[in-house]
């Protein structure tokens, strides 16, 4: 016994020796692992904090989403009505080309909205904007190398809403991140109803169109109410890959994708069987274009409208007057500037119901398209042109800015934008038919083609001798020292006649009817030193800036309508994309003169066509009565030709965009008449609507008085009842003018003989240009 215990004592004492190092080692060791331990607990903690830190302040820099507003950016629709009083779509104005209408949930059939929520997120309904067992599934296929989305409809819509859809590398992770928590919000603030409303109307579908309402219009020419199951199939297959499942370039991708969607649908009991199968079997009537499906109603063709097949061409001068003018109305609305204004309009699916009449458009379009219309050899190195037409209330139903092709959007529109010299069209408007409204002047007054002397520092002699006459081959013809009557002045277009009414009324007063009643408003009250409110602005159009063709074709309804003037407008009015107007363009006329004072001028500017000196004679219809004015630039810069019918009121100009001489050889009667002519002779009207307080009499040709029973020349006038000349006594001597000598007729402020002292002449004609004609 005491030698086992001697034994296990020295063993022991071994056993010391030799674990002894065996601890240590172990020692070292367990440290080294439980450090490591440590600072592995310890990385994870501050990694994990790192990270929460950096999702917290990711987090509160990520902005909640609203869906509140989602519905205003979206296409706006130009509308045009046809024929048969259905409203068609004429053009449609997106954001960047993108074609979106918005839909709301109720009017989007149940069907289409399974097979959108089955395809995409089938646990839609489920979950709280993330589906974690979608997410663990894609993980799962991607371990065995199939590629797979787990994305809901929550977190596509937020990606839609937002734009924010990085992939790669630090920035994917960030996105997702932000995808996550907005989803978790979204769902919290908004109902899933909500929620599928928007994904519903933002999905991109290809070819730049976005929603199913677009793309039932765009695939299948449908109101998304019309959608078969099929056909919904059809589009929500487009969704997972837009490009390749486009189902009219790629229809077997599209059908592959569509028979999963439909198999999904039947599996959640969406359809039935039967449906399935019908489903499978349908025929594709794809379209590729857009239409406007007013209400739910048949179809309608793009093909009629205007000259356009689709809506990818440029767009046509009307649509870009009708967008000039919508900017400017929002301007006006809401105080904003033109860009803005401009944005507003384009993405805020706005309704626009225009004036248009697509014929006339059509065939305006068609003509300014032809060289021939403009040149007898089709030249088209010839000026430019811009032509409007609009009714007697100032609808406007066709214009056309420029001849040749139209190139690009909103380009120069000459007919809406150009302010040039109207030369002797401004007569009608700015003397002559003040004159008759004020009494002033009737059918047959008498003006002596002379000229007006003024005192003119600036002139030889500080005398001033003016306005000299032009022919139509624009060579000066001085003056003929004959009477004429107040028609046949219009009629020849006598500068000198003008000069004399305006002298008559003064330039102020012209000015104010063309600026206040006749809104001209590009003439200057005082502009650099400059003023329209003088003799030669208001007699012959040497106006500072100009006229804009559309202002003074708006001006001239004045002459057909029984002299009421109604603001011109391209744009009926405008809804909004919830149906509230916006907009309602004010058909009510203002009157400018009187009935009868209208009536007298129409007969006048008649006699420019019918006439064989009218200015206007080439322009002359078969069976239908045109009034018009002609107007040159007396360095035949500009040539004008306002015509009215008894529908229409048209205008045509012809010129350089830099203003330069066009050539006596350019006929404006002629142009407008191979440009509108057909339209016109196909009126249902064919004579003005005559005016009860205006008579017609016989005048004494040597008089301008009422015929008496001494007079043998007579010709038939027509007055207004307030104003019929007295009757000629019979008494036809006139006085002789010697010819030989400068006749002129002296303004106020003249001192003759002084003047005849300085030149020389020793006969001044002095002629009372407030007489009534009488001897």
């Amino acid at each position: 016994m005491e030698k086992f215990a001697h034994f296990l004592k020295k063993a022991k004492k071994i056993s010391g020796v030799i674990m002894r190092p065996v601890k240590k080692v172990l020692g070292v060791f367990g440290t080294a692992m439980l450090c490591i331990f440590l600072i592995a607990v310890i990385s994870l903690m501050i990694i994990g904090s790192a990270f929460t830190v950096y999702v917290v302040n990711l987090m509160e820099g990520t902005s909640e989403i609203s869906l509140d507003n989602m519905s205003s950016s979206y296409a706006t629709y130009i509308l045009a009505q046809g024929e048969d009083g259905e409203w068609r779509t004429y053009d449609i104005l997106t954001n960047e080309g993108e074609k979106r209408t918005w839909c709301s949930l109720e009017n989007i059939p149940q069907y289409v909205q399974d097979a959108f929520v089955y395809s995409e997120d089938e646990r839609f309904y489920d979950h709280d904007g993330v589906d974690f067992q979608g997410i663990l599934a894609a993980v799962r296929d991607i371990i065995k190398g199939d590629k797979r989305g787990a994305s809901t409809i929550t977190q596509q819509t937020i990606k839609n809403v937002t734009g924010d859809d990085d992939v790669d590398g630090y920035e994917g992770v960030a996105r997702k991140l932000r995808e996550i928590y907005r989803a978790v919000q979204l769902e919290k603030n908004y109902t899933k109803d909500d929620i599928l409303e928007t994904y519903l109307n933002l999905v991109s579908l290809n070819n730049n169109i976005y929603g199913v309402q677009a793309a039932a219009n765009y695939y299948f020419n449908k109101d998304v109410s019309q959608l078969s199951i099929s056909e919904a199939a059809c589009i929500a297959a487009i969704t997972r890959s837009p490009t390749a499942n486009d189902p009219i370039k790629h229809a077997e991708k599209n059908f592959e994708r569509k028979q999963y969607i439909l198999g999904k649908m039947l599996e959640n009991g969406a359809i039935s069987s039967e449906e399935y199968e019908a489903a499978l079997v349908e025929e594709m009537d794809l379209k590729g274009s857009m239409v406007y499906i007013s209400d739910g109603s048949e179809e309608d063709d793009t093909s009629e409208l205007s000259a356009y097949d689709n809506f990818n061409n440029v767009s046509s001068y009307y649509v870009d007057a009708v967008i000039n003018q919508c900017v400017e109305i929002f301007m006006n609305k809401y105080g904003i500037t033109w860009q803005e204004a401009y944005q507003k309009l384009r993405s805020g699916g706005y309704t626009i119901y225009t004036c248009v009449d697509l014929d006339i458009q059509k065939q305006l379009e068609e003509k300014y398209l032809d060289y021939y219309t403009f040149d007898e050899d089709g030249d088209t190195d010839i000026p430019q042109s811009a032509f409007i037409c609009m009714d007697y209330q100032g609808r406007v139903l066709g214009v056309v800015g420029g001849i040749g092709e139209k190139e690009s959007p909103l380009c120069l529109n000459r007919a809406t934008q150009s302010t040039r010299q109207p030369g002797s069209s401004i007569k009608p408007l700015a003397s002559y038919s003040l004159a008759i409204e004020n009494d002033l002047i009737t059918w047959s007054s008498q003006f002596l083609d002379a000229p007006l002397l003024f005192e003119d520092a600036s002139a030889e002699n500080g005398y001033l001798v003016w306005p000299v006459n032009y022919s139509t081959s624009n060579t000066r013809t001085g003056w003929t020292y004959e009477y004429n009557f107040t028609y046949q002045c219009l009629q020849r277009s006598l500068n000198t006649t003008a000069a004399q009414i305006v002298e008559m009324l003064t330039p102020s007063a012209c000015f104010d009817q063309l600026y206040y009643k006749l809104h001209l408003n590009t003439l200057a009250l005082y502009q650099n030193g400059s003023t329209d409110v003088a003799r030669s602005p208001m007699s012959v159009g040497a106006l500072t800036n100009g006229v804009i063709l559309k202002d003074i074709v708006t001006a001239y309804q004045i002459f057909g309508n029984g002299g009421q003037y109604y603001d011109s407008t391209f744009v009926s009015r405008i809804l909004d994309n919830s149906g509230e107007a916006v907009y309602t363009h004010n058909f009510i006329g203002e009157m400018v003169i009187s009935e009868s004072s209208a009536y007298v001028m129409n007969r006048m500017m008649e006699t420019v066509v019918s006439s064989s000196r009218g200015t206007g004679r080439a322009a002359r219809l078969d069976g239908v009565e045109l009034i018009a004015k002609t107007g040159t630039t007396n360095d035949w810069k500009d040539v004008w030709f306002i015509g009215c019918t008894p529908e229409y009121v048209t205008g045509l100009w012809v010129g350089y965009d830099i203003p330069a001489d066009i050539g006596t050889d350019i006929s404006s009667a002629v142009i407008w008449k191979n440009v509108f002519g057909d339209i016109a002779e196909a009126e249902e009207l064919k004579t003005f609507k005559e005016s009860g307080d205006v008579v017609q009499r016989q005048y004494c040709t040597e008089t301008g008085l009422v015929a008496g029973p001494n007079c043998t020349s007579t010709s038939t006038g027509f007055y207004k009842r307030t104003n019929i000349p007295g009757v000629c006594s019979g008494n036809h001597i006139k006085p002789e003018l010697d010819t030989s000598k400068r006749i002129v007729i002296v303004t106020d402020g003249v001192d003759t003989n002084e003047y005849e002292e300085l030149t020389g002449n020793h006969y001044t004609y002095v002629f009372n240009i407030l007489s009534d004609g009488s001897y």
